[in-house]
């Protein structure tokens, strides 16, 4: 072997390290050697530059120093500093030190690094009088210890940064995907040999566009690190800067060799993630060779010219946070695939493998990536008459027969036959039927009836779930199973179609994280209560619009309000403030610091015919409100306070936690109360205890028992109540 050939690692996501080894051979690479995870090869400096410049699937590049004894630390430290760093190090460099895996005498990553570190500082103030300055960030040389049982690895990490970051993303979406897994997934699909014959590449759910441009750079030939401004190399004493000059020069001229040629088609329903994948293409540098639009899988049309490939990645549950709607979504781009497509190839990547049972279509290759900690599966299909599963069985029907999922419908049959008539009886359209029965199937599951008469039509029911986010003890993958498990039987036994479930991960809030929009769908329905209607969503909030389980809260406001001049404080989209006017209040005031839920709670009131100037509303920090209308005294009979359990938003002054600050809440509230009226004071905290003490002079009757409805019997401590008098 010759002395320019050298030892090298190359890292790749796990599943594309054999693409990256089909790179590395075209780079000129000999004796390459793939791992699940990395690729191990030989090759001159020119073959380490190049895979650099031009690998479209590595993640870090590492030019191996050799392995040391890694038995104990001072092992190590020895090893560290017996080596000459002069060879590697100039001096005034700068240097930084990484470490990954481990053993028994090295359990941290970070003593790793130290070690290394501080043998290579030793070594270089014994040899030159000097240590190196410590720059964490771009350093001049990086250099990598990898720690595997008795033996370390030493490197210098020539990449610097990690490869799959190009530069051209600024905004990625919610779950993007990596630069170097979608290069990966296109080069596994052969889009190279398509683009040369003449084909197009189509993503129909393009997010923010990453495949898109991934595929334009492979097809302008252009290297995916050319505009990159730095690597762990440049400073390096072995650097040959007028060969790397040489490469990036070569690679420029390649890159404008080939007219640009708009083969590359992308649509998303969403506005915003069009928006962004022009903009990513654009930062590439490949937009002329994207034509992206606006449109939903049903008005995808193939488009004219030789057959090509349509790759994509669409959502599987996590990056959205819902499962409900995707089996549907996945059939319905299997129909598109099927009926607009035949003759192409397809390359599906998606995180939820048994969802891909809904495209009807029989996969040829199944291929294992991960996406940095999402395992995904890859799917290529030949579109034609034999690939078509006939008759193509939807993956609901595969998960509803699991023994637990019978058991979880069972329960739901149970709780629709004990409240079924209840509901009938007492009138009531939307209610709870399922709180968490079965611990292990934690979820709470609201059913939304037939909604607004005049709104209503065929299959208007809606099912609202939320899953409790299992606690990190649990094992997530069997508490996808579960969810996948209950969802699927869900529309089943509640008579709703499938794409009218809508479910939730919730987790404890902070701050004005309870009331945070989750997206921006701007989906609305309306629904009844108590002869009211409400416009609820069930997709861009953690919370619909409309709490269930203040349901006897409301109906008894409105009783109350029967000639009063009632204000509504936190009133959040004004449910209790509809209640009252339809009570007969002379007035209604509701205030929130929210505009989004003002204008919520003013459509409530037009929805239900109140369009009165008597009904106000106020943007406004309450407890600032509250302040500066004490000076105006007593002008209310009745005052609903609903605060949220704890926020801080920025329009606040200050933090409110209604355990903490209930009383003084309750005394500001008491001084805008007529001497015979009354203050209704609500609050979800669970663990709250009211300061019965400090409040001693007033009447205050706890009525949380008698306002927990039937539906909300077993979380009994859903919300306390409080009914407040003058003594």
């Amino acid at each position: 072997m010759s002395d320019n050939v050298r030892y090298w690692i190359a890292t790749a996501p796990v599943g594309a390290a054999s693409v990256l080894a089909e790179e590395l051979t075209q780079f000129g690479a000999q004796d390459v050697r793939e791992r699940s995870h990395d690729v191990k090869f030989q090759g001159t400096l020119e073959v380490g530059y190049r895979t650099c410049l031009w690998s479209r699937t590595a993640t870090r590049v590492l030019l191996s120093l050799g392995s040391i004894d890694a038995g104990s630390a001072k092992s190590v430290y020895e090893a560290v500093k017996r080596i000459d760093w002069r060879e590697h190090l100039a001096p005034g460099a700068t240097l930084a030190c990484d470490c990954s895996g481990g053993n028994e005498s090295i359990r941290h990553t970070i003593y790793g690094s130290q070690l290394l570190k501080d043998g290579v500082c030793d070594n270089l103030r014994e040899a030159t009088g000097e240590r190196p300055n410590i720059e964490p960030e771009r350093p001049d040389v990086l250099l990598h210890m990898h720690v595997e049982g008795p033996t370390a690895l030493l490197s210098v990490d020539f990449s610097g940064e990690s490869l799959h970051r190009r530069g051209y993303r600024a905004e990625g979406g919610r779950a993007p995907l990596k630069e170097n897994v979608a290069a990966a997934v296109l080069l596994r699909a052969g889009w190279p040999g398509i683009y040369e014959r003449g084909g197009t590449l189509l993503d129909p759910m393009c997010g923010s566009g990453t495949l898109l441009t991934e595929g334009a750079l492979i097809a302008a030939d252009a290297a995916p690190a050319l505009d990159r401004d730095y690597f762990g190399f440049t400073g390096w004493r072995g650097h040959d800067a007028e060969l790397w000059e040489r490469l990036r020069a070569e690679a420029r001229e390649r890159r404008g060799a080939r007219p640009a040629r708009r083969c590359i088609l992308g649509s998303d329903v969403d506005a915003e993630a069009v928006r962004m994948a022009i903009a990513n293409g654009e930062r590439a540098g490949v937009g002329d060779w994207l034509h992206v639009e606006k449109r939903s899988l049903r008005e995808i049309d193939r488009p004219k010219g030789r057959a090509g490939l349509v790759a994509t990645n669409p959502p599987y549950g996590e990056r959205i946070g819902a499962e409900s709607g995707l089996p549907a979504l996945y059939s319905e781009l299997g129909l598109t695939l099927r009926d607009q497509f035949q003759g192409w190839q397809a390359a599906i990547l998606t995180g939820n493998p048994p969802l891909a049972r809904n495209l009807g279509i029989y996969a040829k290759r199944t291929h294992r990536f991960f996406n940095g900690t999402i395992e995904c599966r890859l799917l290529r299909f030949e579109l034609n008459e034999a690939s078509e599963q006939r008759p193509a069985e939807v993956v609901r029907a595969d998960w509803s027969s699991r023994p637990g999922a019978q058991m979880f419908a069972n329960r739901l049959r149970k709780n629709l036959q004990r409240l079924n008539p209840w509901a009938e009886r007492e009138h009531i359209d939307c209610f709870r039927v399922y709180d968490a029965d079965m611990p292990e199937y934690a979820f709470a599951i609201d059913l939304y009836g037939q909604g607004a008469p005049e709104f209503a039509g065929p299959g208007s029911r809606h099912v609202y779930v939320q899953e409790y986010a299992p606690p990190k003890s649990v094992n997530q993958e069997s508490a996808r199973e579960r969810r996948r498990e209950a969802l699927a039987v869900l529309p089943e036994v509640l008579a709703v179609p499938i794409a009218h479930v809508h479910s939730r991960v919730r987790k404890p809030q902070k701050g004005s994280e309870q009331y945070e929009k989750r997206e921006a769908k701007a989906e609305r329905h309306a629904v009844q209560e108590g002869g009211l209607k409400f416009w609820v969503n069930f997709r861009d909030y953690l919370d619909t619009g409309l709490f269930l389980d203040h349901r006897i809260v409301r109906a008894s406001l409105r009783e109350w309000a029967k000639g009063a001049d009632f204000l509504n404080l936190f009133c959040y989209t004004g449910s209790a403030t509809v209640y009252a006017a339809a009570g007969g209040a002379r007035s209604t005031t509701s205030v929130d610091l929210s505009n989004t839920y003002l204008d919520w709670a003013h459509e409530n009131l037009l929805l239900n015919g109140f369009r009165d100037a008597k009904h106000e509303l106020y943007r406004a920090d309450c407890l600032q409100w509250l302040e500066e209308q004490e000076p105006k005294g007593p002008r209310f009979d009745l005052i609903f306070v609903d605060p949220p359990t704890f926020s801080n938003s920025k329009r606040m002054e200050g933090v409110l936690d209604v355990q903490r600050d209930h009383v003084g809440m309750i005394r500001r509230s008491l001084k805008l109360l007529r001497p015979t009226g009354r203050l209704v004071f609500s609050t979800n905290y669970t663990r709250f205890k009211l300061d019965a003490a400090e409040l001693a002079d007033l009447d205050v009757e706890d009525i949380s028992a008698q306002t927990i409805p039937k539906d909300f019997e077993r979380h009994a401590r859903i919300h306390r109540c409080f009914s407040v008098k003058f003594g």
